[in-house]
This record gives C-alpha cells, sequence and structure tokens, in this order.
C-alpha cells in the first residue's frame, strides 16, 4: 500500500515529467481514495477500463491517455463528464503519462517496441519538439520489409500496414508509436530504410511509395499497450500493490 500523493511524487520524477512540454497534463488527473493497494492498468482511460476498474476495486487507473487535452472542449459534460463522474463515484484516482512515457530510456512505449524487434546500436532524437520522441536502430541483420512486418504482427498481435516496397531490404529502421506517421521524412533523413509508427494518413502513402523508405502503421493502441505495463509492473513490484493490465480492444 502506498499514499496516493507519493506515488505521483515518484512517477513525476521516474519519467522526469518537468521536462517534457506536452499538450496534456501528465500524473494525477483525477484524485480519488488517499491509500493504493490496487493498480489498475490500460492504455485509454475509456469507460469501459473505467468499468474494469470499478468491478475490481481498483484504488487507481494508470493510462497513457488521459484527459483534458490542449484544445478540447473544457466543460465536463458528455462523454467526458460521465467518465470524470464515474472515476469520483468510486473514488478511483486517474494516473496519466503520455510524452514522458514515450521517450523513457527503459519503461517507455518506444523502448519496449526497441525491445520487441531486437533493435541494436539505438539512438533517440527529437521530433515535434521533443527531444528523444524518434528512435532509431539495426537489425541484427538485414531483412525485407515484409519479414520485418510479419515479425512486427507477431509481437503485436496485430497485422500491421505495409507501405512503400515490400521488398526492400531493412536493417536500419526509426520508430516512434502512436500517431507519429508524419515524422517519415524525418526518419528517412535520418537513414531509416523503414519507418514503424501507429497511424497512417493519405500522405503518407505517397512518400512511402516516392522516397527510400517503407512504412508500417502497426496501430496507435498496439503500439503503445507497452509502455504502461512496464511502468504498472514497476510499481507494483516496487511498493507491494496488487496490479492487472487490461486490454481494451481497439482496431486503431
Amino acid at each position: 500500500m502506498i499514499d496516493c500523493k507519493t506515488l505521483h511524487s515518484y512517477c513525476h520524477q521516474l519519467l522526469n515529467v518537468d521536462a517534457i512540454a506536452d499538450y496534456c497534463p501528465n500524473g494525477l488527473q483525477v484524485e480519488g481514495r488517499a491509500q493504493l493497494e490496487k493498480l489498475m492498468v490500460g492504455v485509454t482511460a475509456s469507460e469501459a477500463l473505467i468499468a474494469e476498474a470499478e468491478a475490481w476495486g481498483a484504488c487507481a487507473l494508470l493510462v497513457h491517455h488521459g484527459y483534458f487535452w490542449r484544445g478540447e472542449p473544457e466543460p465536463l459534460v458528455g462523454m467526458k463528464g460521465a467518465r470524470v463522474r464515474r472515476l469520483f463515484k468510486n473514488d478511483i484516482n486517474l494516473f496519466a503519462y503520455h510524452l514522458p512515457l514515450d521517450v523513457h530510456l527503459e519503461l517507455g512505449n518506444n523502448a519496449c517496441l526497441v525491445r520487441d524487434f531486437s533493435l541494436q546500436n539505438v539512438r533517440q532524437l527529437k521530433a515535434g519538439g521533443t527531444q528523444g520522441l524518434l528512435w532509431l536502430g539495426e537489425l541484427p541483420e538485414p531483412q525485407s520489409a515484409a519479414d520485418f512486418a510479419a515479425i512486427v504482427a507477431r509481437k503485436l498481435n496485430r497485422q500491421p500496414l505495409l507501405l512503400g516496397d515490400a521488398g526492400r531490404r531493412v536493417r536500419t529502421v526509426a520508430l516512434c508509436s502512436g500517431g507519429a506517421q508524419d515524422f517519415i521524412d524525418q526518419a528517412r533523413e535520418a537513414g531509416a530504410d523503414l519507418f514503424v509508427s501507429g497511424e497512417v494518413s493519405e500522405r503518407t502513402t505517397h512518400t512511402a511509395r516516392e522516397t527510400e523508405i517503407s512504412y508500417l502503421a502497426a496501430g496507435h493502441h498496439a503500439t503503445e499497450r507497452g509502455g504502461v505495463q512496464a511502468l504498472g509492473q514497476h510499481l507494483a513490484e516496487r511498493f507491494s500493490l496488487q496490479y492487472r493490465f487490461v486490454d481494451i480492444d481497439n482496431p486503431v
């Protein structure tokens, strides 16, 4: 068991939150009970995940996608209001970590993908104004883009969309989880043969077809399951918390 404020302070320092400019608040977004013993983890603080937390008797939810994004309507009405009311009703704390959980060297989403794909000689680049958001590494042996796509499908349990030359020999791979498809030009300029992210835009197709880089859209949700699980397991072990990860299916 741990005090809510103690856990918040620990995560704040562990993820170096103050050093990262983000477009949502990172940390404790909704305050519930003071003492925590059961931690539920998921990608997004959806109503379905909150319902799972309620049924399990969770003291806190830890997610990658929380609330209060820059530019969204501020009133707590409609879908957002219903979610927040349910958290308050059940006295559940909501912790959310966005970009800090993408760039972290060990617990982040991209760090988890690096391990999944066995990348070597890894380095982090600045992208979108955030230091360390774009990752670049090398495969142990060159292989075709199609063969690497098969590895991604197996590791993430989701068939990715491969754009560009499926037969291109791939050695250097860039990656950034989530909706980072517009980093494709920066990935190519950094020397990547292939770029992996979560989502895809119409324009991404033409970049992959007309320049020397292939692209894998591996799923926003699928590429961001790793970080919250790694952080949740770390917190559970350090503070003797009961821990449970719930994967709310999302095809995007």
